[in-house]
């Protein structure tokens, strides 16, 4: 591990030789690239740094505590206190981050939501959940675009899908796709019973056209009429699009803008998403075939988290963390939640990466 760490400074270091020339700076394409690479290399780098600089300060402790005056080993053994942890943690880091990064961390998402079981109260919840990320994403300083919305009669959502753009978008909020279950008391429960409704979501990473290659045969286009409020052009013109996906039997439809040139690119955005992301899963079922859970996307099979009004709870099942902030939750503060599922998902990579070099052994 120290050898692979002492290549990467030295690429960095070779890297910010180059970035300084003339001839680099003068030619664009170039000079981006070997930015690009230096951005990425800056955090591992910085961490090794750090880590061999910790190490120096322990070799000089123990050196002390070693040696005959017991007044400086008493001081040393104090240090080796405070640094030891600080260094296991860090050691930690840097293993992480010389795992392979998953290649869709810095894409933006596309955020589907649906209303699950439960009638009214599993709509009015997938309202409250599309409502929850769109907060988060201001949180974030995060572009929340609506792309469509599909209202119940009587209130709350069918459907929302939203385009989130930003910076590591896809490495917040990969681990959000699953089942989510509510647990309180309808404004129509008379008895004051409690009832468990679900929503549904999916964080698509946003996929470009050299991601996945669509052919023109494999389309049928229809144009239809907008429904609902939008002026007088709804019913009138033929704006509305529905893209159907012939081999995977994929549906998109889109009519929220009043141009069906705007309506056709959102829906064909929204149509690469879906079905890089079941590209992205077909690998990652064959890599995980024999693993005992996936790493890398949230299982919709299972309900991954549970919020209980009543108690003001929320648990995420995967983690087996609670928490009783549910109000701030619900209004974008997401951090803890999602910082405690991106750590558990680490640790399960770093497990994997264990196993892997022992093999390998």
């Amino acid at each position: 591990m120290l050898d692979k760490l002492a290549s990467v400074e030295a690429q960095y270091n070779y890297l910010m030789g180059l970035i300084a020339d003339p001839a680099v700076q003068a030619d664009a394409q170039a000079y981006r690239t070997h930015t690009k690479t230096l951005s990425e290399l800056q955090e591992l780098v910085d961490a090794y740094r750090s880590l061999k600089s910790l190490e120096e300060q322990l070799a000089q402790a123990r050196e002390l505590v070693a040696g005959g005056d017991a007044d400086m080993a008493a001081l040393a053994r104090e240090e080796l206190a405070d640094l030891e942890p600080r260094h296991a943690t860090l050691l930690e880091h840097v293993k992480f981050l010389l795992i392979p990064k998953d290649p869709n961390d810095a894409k933006n998402v596309v955020l589907e939501v649906r209303g699950g079981t439960g009638g009214e109260e599993a709509a009015l919840f997938a309202a409250e959940l599309f409502r929850m990320y769109a907060r988060y994403a201001e949180r974030q300083g995060w572009r929340f675009e609506v792309m469509s919305t599909s209202d119940a009669d009587a209130g709350g959502m069918k459907e929302g899908i939203a385009t989130i753009e930003g910076k590591q978008v896809y490495s917040h909020l990969k681990y959000e796709s699953g089942v989510h279950r509510v647990q309180r008391v309808p404004a129509t429960e008379a008895s004051g019973r409690i009832h468990t409704s679900t929503a549904t979501v999916a964080v698509l990473p946003e996929a470009e056209e050299v991601d996945i290659q669509i052919n023109d045969k494999d389309l049928r286009i229809d144009t239809f009429c907008s429904s609902g409020p939008g002026g007088q052009s709804v019913n009138t013109t033929y704006s509305a699009v529905r893209i159907t996906h012939i081999p995977t039997g994929t549906v998109v439809s889109q009519q929220d803008e009043k141009s069906q040139i705007k309506n056709r690119a959102k829906a064909m955005k929204v149509l690469r998403s879906r079905l890089y992301e079941m590209e992205m899963r077909k690998q990652q079922d064959a890599i995980a075939k024999d693993r005992k859970s996936q790493v890398g996307t949230g299982e919709r099979s299972e309900k991954i988290r549970t919020y209980n009004f009543p108690q003001s709870r929320i648990t995420d099942h995967r983690v087996n963390f609670t928490t009783h902030q549910l109000g701030g939750a619900m209004d974008g503060d997401l951090h803890e939640l999602i910082d405690q599922v991106t750590t558990f998902y680490r640790s399960e990579l770093l497990k994997d990466a264990s196993r892997t070099e022992a093999v390998d052994a």
